[in-house]
């Protein structure tokens, strides 16, 4: 019973993983915090779950069509919304300007889905054969989607940590003000930055289709917990978007297995508690930064 609820949470933790990454890029080097991020998974949610019911493209083929899709509109989104916003130049409202100009897109994109899609919750069979591991019985869509959220997530690390575009990308996180100083372009890498979120989204909507049943409002559910994921680890912080992750799926799964189900919403937010009165930085944000 606990190697399976382990086994599980385990899988979980890793797809919040993947789905906190884009927006820790989101906030941490574009600085918007967006609030309409969980609609880009679902829109990616819908778009692979027809790709497989109406033409039999499978999920992980999905994936190929709807991540560069992602990035396209989280580009567009900035160029068009967030960028005069940008220009305005008043960093006292920019924050606040950029929440309230996501929550609309947060209404206007969930319309869009309920319109296009309707209310109903949304599944498909993919997959959902059990696969035995180490004596844990566990579905195989599960496994695929681990496998593939840590390679995405491990490999993006891996460009982060070792390309001259990952340390562009760290340095505009770290010193916004002054990274223009050494020849780097903010306001590209800021819409790279976010648009790279956008694909990552819609990544991690592609996985999650696999086993999860989903329905046009249930955005905001994702959101929040990419949100706790992210503050967790560290605002910017990739690989702490990752342990944060997988802590969360370990506690909501173990609450459901062994105290109650109901309580796992409750878990969620004691565990954030927990860790930002430990450490108000996140568990990989920079003490006094």
């Amino acid at each position: 019973m606990l190697a399976s609820t382990l086994a599980l949470g385990i899988i979980l933790g890793g797809t919040y993983a993947l789905l906190a990454m884009g927006l820790t890029l989101q906030y941490g080097i574009a600085r918007i915090l967006n609030l309409a991020y969980g609609e880009f998974m679902l829109l990616s949610c819908f778009v692979v779950t027809g790709l497989f019911t109406a033409w039999g493209i499978g999920p992980l083929l999905g994936l190929l069509v709807v991540t560069p899709a992602g990035y396209a509109l989280g580009w567009l989104v900035h160029a068009g919304m967030m960028s005069p916003l940008l220009r305005r130049g008043d960093a006292g409202r920019l924050e606040v300007d950029t929440i309230l100009a996501t929550f609309g897109l947060l209404f206007v994109l969930q319309g869009i889905m309920l319109i296009v899609f309707g209310s109903d919750f949304t599944s498909y069979s993919y997959l959902d054969q059990g696969v035995s591991l180490l004596g844990v019985t566990v579905a195989a869509n599960r496994l695929v989607a681990l496998a593939v959220s840590l390679a995405i997530g491990l490999g993006l690390y891996a460009v982060l940590m070792r390309s001259n575009w990952g340390r562009a990308m760290r340095a505009v996180a770290l010193a916004p003000q002054s990274a223009w100083l050494v020849g780097i372009d903010v306001d590209r890498m800021g819409r790279q930055g976010f648009a790279l979120g956008g694909a990552l989204a819609a990544a991690g909507g592609a996985l999650v289709s696999m086993f999860l049943t989903f329905s046009a409002a249930d955005g905001v559910v994702f959101t929040m917990k990419a949100l706790i994921v992210v503050i967790m680890g560290g605002v910017g912080n990739v690989l702490g978007a990752l342990v944060a992750g997988l802590l969360l799926g370990l506690a909501e799964v173990l609450v459901a297995a062994f105290i109650d189900p109901g309580l796992t919403l409750a878990a969620t937010y004691a565990l954030f508690l927990v860790v930002l009165l430990w450490r108000p930085t996140g568990l990989f944000g920079r003490v006094g930064g």
